[in-house]
């Protein structure tokens, strides 16, 4: 709320300066549900400009020093570790805020300034009043170091008014924050094994500990964020859900000849919280020469300490690091330092019954939109999947925005919860084709070149490969069919490349979910899961090998069969349980007997994760010989009936006959059912 003078009447400064009607200073701006801390200030926020604040306010600091992020009681400290992006950066500081606007020394300054924030592929401009959320008198949500600097707050209003209130800064992901600041792409590594307990660290994976110690080369061209997801013992004053930002990296060898990598992290709170042995007063400095210790803990500001790398990964759980951008605006690869060029991009969407195909569980992911990859030279590549989220609203001029995520659409600095209802779980997939006339299915049902790991809720993922030259096919796709949504399609390169989008022909959406051309024999082989029998769930348990079989097998001929493999359950939507299937290739000795034997062999395809849905499918190739297909529900003595359903494409020629006076005969495919 904004407090007026006694008398009621607006003050000089409100009368001749700007107010922003579409961005009120009120509780419309501050609030969205009231459902944080922050509404139990409700009262007591008042609204002010900078010159009621200060005597002499101050856009930028003559010392860096000065403007220092220090988060107040507003949890976004997510937005403000990517903020420091702009502080290493004059280029990208310049992009969001354009420099030569008239400040409050300036006879010409009206009380508005206006930033640039990267919106799903371009960059918007955003004009605010300068009224700033008060405490007291005092700004109570972000500030510099020095209080009369406002370029932070005033960014910070800006973002709050991009995605509807103060309040939607509440928890969010620094990815998100580091793509709207800069444009570019932003990359997550986990620093825990997920595999092992929450309370156990391991090391990153090979390439991510070498990268980690590439950033080194990177650390004041990029930001690098460090996050506690879950508090552990002896270390809650770090905090749960917090982000921090790592402000130096330092290579050093101790007096014994140890080699030392330690970190400087900042604490956007603004207040010292390290109790481990390199606090100010621990005794890891021991381990160095005084001279450098010395240095190193000059260096630091409020809220900073220093780790070394073995304590940094037990005691944070991921790291968010902004690629670089180079004053031409270009990327730079945070694994091989290329610069990365060249770009394309285009927007799409998943039509329901149209081209929302899901994921490759489904029948219908070929329908799923597609587009052209064209490498003209041997390159490295990144391709960035980002989504609108579905609950959108319209801006100040009428184009629609993506709101910030809610509390429950899993930021990665709130509590883990419930997939939310702003975003997708999405995917990306990349096949290599020998030319661009090729057969769908038969490239869909080989593995691709590239994917990422798994469909998930974040609001853009991305993929690095290097690529020879040629084409590939790119599919974006949803992890549930029929899930409608927008996306925007980036390409980055070392070399040389072309994007173009695949246009579907008239009919071609429902044809993907059909057969591909030709004859089909379809067998129906029916069976059922049963608790202690043969329901034995997903090979991640032992009783796997009690799940039904049921015998394929594919007679010689010119070639590979197609064939597909449906399984389908029988139950209601709301009943459905999570289920998949494997196909194994008989080996030459024959079928494996025994209750673990099974769990030894690989399979030569799956219809895997196990998914909650009435039917599963698969369309693939097989050599001629004998296989086994082994459906199951994920969970051990889950019960239910199902059928299952393989189609096979017949390999003979048309026949001919003269009582048709020539014309072509399709002979009926016929379906057989049997039953176990």
């Amino acid at each position: 709320m904004l407090k007026m003078p006694a008398n009621g009447r607006e003050s000089p400064l409100e009368q001749d300066f700007f107010k922003d009607a579409s961005f009120p200073a009120c509780d419309s701006s501050l609030f969205c549900t009231f459902s944080t801390p922050l509404a139990q200030f409700r009262e007591d926020i008042t609204w002010l400009r900078p010159q009621e604040i200060c005597s002499t306010p101050r856009l930028f600091p003559d010392n860096p020093q000065e403007g220092q992020i220090k988060q107040g009681i507003l949890g976004d400290c997510w937005f403000l570790c990517a903020c420091a992006a702009l502080q290493k950066s004059k280029h990208l500081l310049d992009q969001v805020i354009p420099p030569g606007q008239p400040s409050w020394p300036d006879p010409a300054y009206r009380g508005c300034f206006t930033c640039r924030v990267w919106q799903f592929g371009q960059w918007v401009e955003v004009t605010v009043d300068d009224r700033l959320p008060c405490l007291g008198g005092r700004l109570c949500f972000s500030q510099c170091q020095t209080e009369d600097v406002f370029w932070l707050p005033l960014l910070e209003k800006v973002y709050a008014k991009v995605y509807g209130s103060y309040e939607h800064l509440w928890a969010g992901q620094v990815a998100d924050a580091l793509v709207d600041l800069t444009g570019g792409l932003a990359e997550r590594w986990s620093l825990k094994d997920p595999g092992k307990s929450g309370d156990k660290a391991s090391s990153p994976s090979s390439l991510e500990q070498r990268t980690f110690r590439r950033l080194l080369d990177f650390k004041d061209q990029c930001v690098i964020s460090c996050s506690v997801l879950s508090s552990r013992e002896g270390a809650s004053e770090l905090g749960e859900f917090h982000a921090f930002i790592v402000s130096d990296v330092r290579e050093l060898r101790s007096i014994l000849g140890r080699e030392l990598l330690l970190l400087r992290i900042l604490n956007p709170w603004g207040r010292r919280c390290w109790r481990g042995p390199w606090r100010e007063e621990g005794e890891g400095w021991s381990q160095l020469d005084p001279a450098d210790a010395s240095e190193l803990l000059s260096q630091l500001q409020g809220g900073e300490f220093w780790v070394e790398e073995e304590e940094f990964i037990r005691e944070f759980d991921e790291i968010t690091v902004g690629y670089p951008v180079t004053e031409e605006g270009h990327l730079q690869s945070l694994y091989t330092a290329k610069v990365l060029r060249h770009t394309q991009k285009l927007p799409g969407a998943w039509v329901k019954g149209q081209s929302a195909g899901g994921c490759r569980n489904n029948s219908s992911f070929p329908s799923n939109p597609k587009f052209w990859l064209r490498v003209l030279e041997p390159s490295e590549v990144c391709i960035a999947l980002l989504q609108r989220p579905r609950m959108c609203q319209a801006d100040w001029a009428g184009r629609i925005l993506a709101p910030a995520p809610s509390r429950g659409s899993r930021p990665a600095l709130s509590p883990q919860g419930l997939p939310g209802k702003d975003y997708q779980a999405v995917g990306l997939h990349v096949w290599k084709v020998e030319k661009k006339r090729v057969s769908l299915p038969g490239v869909l049902s080989a593995p691709p070149v590239a994917g990422t790991a798994c469909h998930t809720y974040d609001r853009e993922v991305h993929l690095r490969c290097a690529l020879s030259a040629g084409y590939y096919l790119v599919v974006p796709s949803t992890f549930l069919k029929d899930a409608a949504g927008h996306f925007l399609l980036r390409v980055f390169a070392s070399g040389r490349i072309s994007l173009s989008e695949i246009k579907p022909t008239s009919g071609s959406a429902s044809a993907c979910q059909d057969f591909p051309a030709g004859e089909w024999e379809t067998v129906q082989l029916t069976g059922c899961w049963r608790s202690g029998h043969s329901a034995g769930g997903s090979r991640n348990f032992p009783s796997y090998a009690s799940n039904p079989c049921f015998p394929l097998f594919v007679p010689p001929g010119t070639g590979p069969r197609s064939i597909r493999v449906t399984l389908r359950q029988h139950c209601q939507d709301s009943e459905c349980h999570p289920i998949g299937f494997h196909i194994f290739q008989m080996p030459e000795s024959g079928w494996p007997r025994g209750s673990s034997s099974l769990l030894q062999l690989e399979p030569l395809l799956s219809c895997v994760p196990h998914r909650y849905a009435q039917e599963v499918s698969h369309l693939c190739r097989l050599s001629s010989g004998s296989y086994k297909i082994v459906p199951s529900t994920y969970l051990p003595d889950t019960e239910g009936d199902f059928t299952v359903i393989i189609a096979t494409q017949i390999d003979r020629r048309p026949i001919r006959s003269q009582e048709t006076l020539g014309q072509l005969l399709q002979e009926v495919s016929f379906t057989a059912v049997m039953k176990r």
